[in-house]
């Protein structure tokens, strides 16, 4: 078979829309957000394989295959524009689709009822996708099962219906984060996301400097929420800010795991979709991490736990879990709508060093690291012994030992965990307040 090689421009817009809690009560906002997108032009050298792997969208291809895969691909474009990363359709993302949903014309044509509108009631789905109330309502909790719709009522009672991503927070997330059956099917799964974000990577690699300035337009994608206790129970020291708040600013997010979880009554509990994927990667989490920690809050625990994709607790429960968590040295990360810090959390990751994805795509060159936190560590080297926890526990590689043989901490890599905190023997590191955006380029791996 030949090859054609041809120079073909790609325009990506970018919305930078995490919203976790798909909620479309602020429809209007969303609309106006994408009015502000940012549109790049990149030059890539496309190869594309004449044969049977073509794939020509603007043909109506004959016979039942040849249409169900022209709907594979309707579905995929639908998809693969959704989040805060859009994905090109490839052999990659409709291989996952294909696995996903199986050979269910229906639901490849419910999804690409939201061609036009990601988002809609239950009245405006039908109206799109000219199908009765009752296989819309059954085909559409098919796919929230699956992890491609999110099927929940806003504020105000109505349902709606949001088509979701491929990740962040989307299809491979949900996929995961529910009890592993270790089937081979769940391992083609892991693998053809690792192609995928292997793909973005080498994307960006390509275009480096044309998604500089995107990156440094992006919102952050999650808030570090800091421990406040060490290893023995005492109290970190936290250095308070030198201000007075007034009454206009803006409200201060909860920064206490204890704070959050009070304020909900519906809380839900899944497995570490980070850490299983690795696991069926054959790279089991290096720190033997606890798995079983990945929160959701209101609407969206309602979600993960009707699709099966985690269980209610009560409030003890998750207190214990997050206790947990934290003795074994992982990072507790808040997510809100659209990154809105002022609205109310949707839900808590909690982080290891070597699985989290958001830490590995940044240190392979795949996507910044863009978090917002409100504290810093502060190094006593007076009180330090240079004996290193805090090298080793930092999930940032932020903190060295200098020639004098004590620790010092990189400001601008810090996001504030308090991780080294906790395990420091000799209570020398304390928590300084301050609000701030974490903003770390991913490393340029070619010239």
């Amino acid at each position: 078979m030949g090859q054609e090689e041809e120079e073909e421009e790609e325009q990506h817009d970018f919305d930078f829309d995490y919203d976790y809690d798909n909620d479309n009560d602020n429809d209007n906002d969303r609309e106006r957000e994408r009015d502000n997108t940012i549109t790049i032009t990149i030059t890539t050298t496309t190869t594309t394989t004449i044969g049977e792997e073509q794939h020509d969208f603007d043909k109506n291809k004959e016979g039942k295959m040849d249409n169900l895969q022209v709907k594979y691909e309707i579905a995929a474009a639908v998809i693969c524009r959704q989040g805060i990363f859009p994905f090109p359709v490839n052999d990659t993302t409709l291989a996952i689709l294909k696995e996903a949903i199986g050979d269910v014309e229906a639901e490849l044509d419910l999804i690409a009822a939201f061609e036009k509108k990601a988002s809609q009631t239950l009245a405006e789905l039908l109206a799109s996708s000219g199908m009765p109330e009752q296989s819309v309502v059954t085909l559409a909790d098919s796919l929230a099962k699956k992890g491609i719709l999110f099927n929940q009522p806003n504020s105000a009672g109505t349902m709606v219906y949001r088509v979701l991503p491929l990740m962040m927070v989307g299809l491979m997330e949900y996929m995961f984060m529910g009890p592993l059956k270790w089937d081979e099917r769940e391992k083609r799964l892991a693998n053809l996301f690792q192609t995928l974000i292997d793909q973005g990577r080498d994307r960006v690699q390509q275009n480096y400097d044309a998604f500089v300035p995107l990156f440094q337009m992006a919102p952050p994608v999650d808030r570090t929420v800091p421990v406040r206790s060490t290893d023995d129970g005492k109290p970190i020291r936290v250095i308070p800010v030198n201000r007075q708040i007034q009454a206009e600013d803006t409200v201060l997010s909860s920064q206490s795991v204890e704070e959050i979880i009070d304020k909900f009554d519906e809380i839900a509990v899944g497995h570490c979709f980070c850490r299983q994927r690795r696991a069926l990667l054959g790279e089991p989490c290096q720190t033997a991490a606890p798995v079983e920690n990945c929160f959701t809050f209101g609407k969206s625990a309602r979600h993960t736990a009707t699709q099966g994709f985690a269980r209610m607790i009560d409030k003890a429960e998750a207190l214990r879990i997050m206790r947990e968590a934290e003795a074994a040295g992982l990072v507790h990360k808040a997510f809100h709508p659209n990154s809105r810090t002022d609205r109310p959390e949707t839900s808590i990751c909690n982080c290891c060093k070597d699985c989290c994805d958001t830490l590995r795509s940044w240190r392979e060159g795949g996507f910044p690291l863009i978090n917002a936190t409100r504290y810093l560590s502060v190094i006593d080297a007076e009180r330090c012994s240079g004996c290193g926890t805090c090298v080793d526990r930092c999930p940032m590689d932020a903190i060295r030992l200098a020639d004098s043989g004590k620790a010092e901490r990189d400001a601008a890599s810090c996001f504030g965990c308090g991780v080294c905190a906790r395990f420091c023997p000799e209570e020398a590191i304390a928590l300084q307040e301050g609000e701030r955006k974490v903003f770390i380029l991913p490393p340029r791996l070619r010239p």
